[in-house]
């Protein structure tokens, strides 16, 4: 469960290595993530996490930390054996993790959300949709800003739909956070009020149709609007977004 600027070109300092064809990866390919590629922000970056390694324990301790200080237990799981293929992402200022959010999406065993909500989840599957969850988010609010979450919810979107081709995106929030994520993302409730088992705490299921967030994206991403209710407006602009999905392809291809 889961607990801006100036002009968008100053935000954005560098894509690396922007390269490769820009159209979307189907089927679920871990190996075209790479673990080196970073978007550098103003004043930060965001990176993919590595299963294994000093980033990875960096991650952990920050969910921990913010984990338990909202009295909440740190889930701590990873990819293993029956979860859904993950891909972890962390903003970062210089070495200092202060943000991250985990993607996983259903390979065939499911959502660490089907343990509640099954038959909500199931009701998207029926219809052939491709499933993936936002788990593990936790922001440091002492460093994190909007613009740092909406460019790590975009960077997540890229992986999930335009890599991935997921269609149905779902996230376990305290009931008291519903309105928060409706209103910036354009998510709705989808589940009843239950206690979620890896947090120990209230918890409600919200769904989001990736198709809307790409709407979203490519009328709003890069704006110079200052409406605080719509975190759309502050992700990137359709030309960086297709930089950011070359850069991860093209890493693969070359």
């Amino acid at each position: 469960m889961n607990s801006v600027a100036s002009s968008h070109e100053a935000r954005q300092q560098s894509v690396r290595s922007p390269s490769g064809a820009a159209h979307a990866r189907r089927g679920f390919r871990g190996e075209i993530l790479h673990h080196d590629f970073a978007l550098r922000r103003n004043g930060y970056h965001l990176r993919i996490v590595p299963p294994h390694g000093p980033l990875r324990a960096d991650v952990d301790r920050l969910i921990h930390r913010m984990y338990s200080w909202r009295g909440l237990t740190p889930y701590q799981g990873h990819d293993s054996p029956g979860q859904p293929i993950q891909t972890t992402l962390v903003a970062c200022r210089g070495d200092r993790p202060f943000g991250t959010l985990t993607v996983g999406m259903d390979l065939g065993k499911g959502l660490l959300a089907d343990t509640l909500y099954r038959t909500e989840i199931d009701s998207a599957r029926s219809r052939g949709g491709q499933v993936c969850e936002v788990t593990r988010l936790a922001m440091d609010p002492e460093h994190s800003t909007p613009e740092t979450l909406a460019a790590i919810f975009h960077l997540g979107f890229i992986i999930a739909r335009l890599m991935h081709g997921m269609t149905d995106s779902y996230i376990e929030v305290h009931p008291r956070h519903t309105s928060y994520y409706r209103r910036t993302l354009g998510y709705r409730v989808a589940g009843p009020h239950l206690t979620c088992p890896r947090v120990g705490a209230p918890a409600v299921l919200m769904h989001l149709p990736l198709s809307h967030a790409e709407t979203q994206a490519l009328r709003y991403g890069g704006s110079t609007r200052t409406n605080s209710r719509n975190l759309y407006q502050l992700f990137l602009s359709p030309t960086e977004q297709r930089a950011v999905l070359n850069s991860l392809q093209g890493r693969h291809e070359s």
